[in-house]
């Protein structure tokens, strides 16, 4: 890829598309909704991890950890030495992309849905209310299934993000302001709700408000201090359920 400095924010959107993995593929049809658009074009191999999701012969899971490569970037159920954990994250999803597989998530019957998502969503510049909306429908799915949903907050990016293709630290400054924005409506939303709330940028971040160097391989994904100190918080909520 030829680095240069990207000047318009069209070009910009691309480029964290590609930073996020998020690959483009061809355009939606004029009958699909946002929501098939969001996903696919997004991530057109949103289909084969689904099949794979089918596919595993797990067929009751207590515990779900679902979310996007953040999630994905750990075997749960090593990291917590527990066998009823199932890992439901999709590299690049959004959150479009979480509600329309809700269906693979209430046939294991969990009893407990951990969810973390949004930061692909902030960085494919969808507004933090329409983000906000979508997630509450997800939160309102889960609890009409009798399942207990835990919002985790949705993680910061590290300054140096992108800076092999010239993008300023001041352009993920940005974007963690939305990432702030997203987490005030959620753990409002949470408290309004009785939901338990995971503040892990509390944990993750700097006082200079980015992800800490040190917990990062690539400025956005988790080494695995992050995972061990993440995974620290889910045993607090499993404990207090009992679980």
């Amino acid at each position: 890829m030829k680095k240069t400095l990207i000047r318009n924010k069209p070009a910009l959107t691309l480029l964290f598309s590609l930073l996020l993995t998020i690959h483009v593929s061809a355009q939606a049809s004029g009958n699909t909704s946002k929501k098939d658009t969001l996903r696919f074009r997004n991530n057109p191999t949103y289909p084969l991890q689904q099949a794979m999701f089918d596919l595993y012969k797990t067929r009751q899971a207590d515990i779900i950890m679902f979310g996007n490569s953040l999630t994905h970037g750990a075997a749960w159920n090593e990291l917590l030495g527990r066998a009823n954990v199932a890992e439901r994250g999709i590299t690049s999803d959004v959150i479009y992309g979480f509600e329309a597989r809700l269906n693979s998530v209430y046939r294991l019957r969990p009893k407990i849905v951990f969810i973390m998502g949004g930061l692909n969503d902030i960085y494919n510049w969808t507004p933090v209310k329409e983000i906000f909306i979508v997630y509450t429908r997800i939160i309102s799915g889960l609890k009409s299934k009798n399942i207990i949903p835990v919002i985790q907050s949705t993680t910061y990016s590290a300054k140096s993000y992108g800076k092999e293709w010239s993008v300023a630290p001041e352009t993920n400054r940005e974007r963690n302001r939305e990432v702030d924005k997203l987490n005030k409506l959620l753990s409002d939303y949470a408290k309004e709700n009785n939901i338990d709330y995971i503040d892990l940028n509390s944990l993750t971040g700097g006082k200079d408000g980015f992800l800490r160097p040190e917990l990062t391989w690539d400025g956005i994904h988790f080494k695995a201090e992050a995972y061990r100190i993440w995974s620290l918080e889910v045993e607090k909520i499993l404990k207090k359920y009992k679980l």
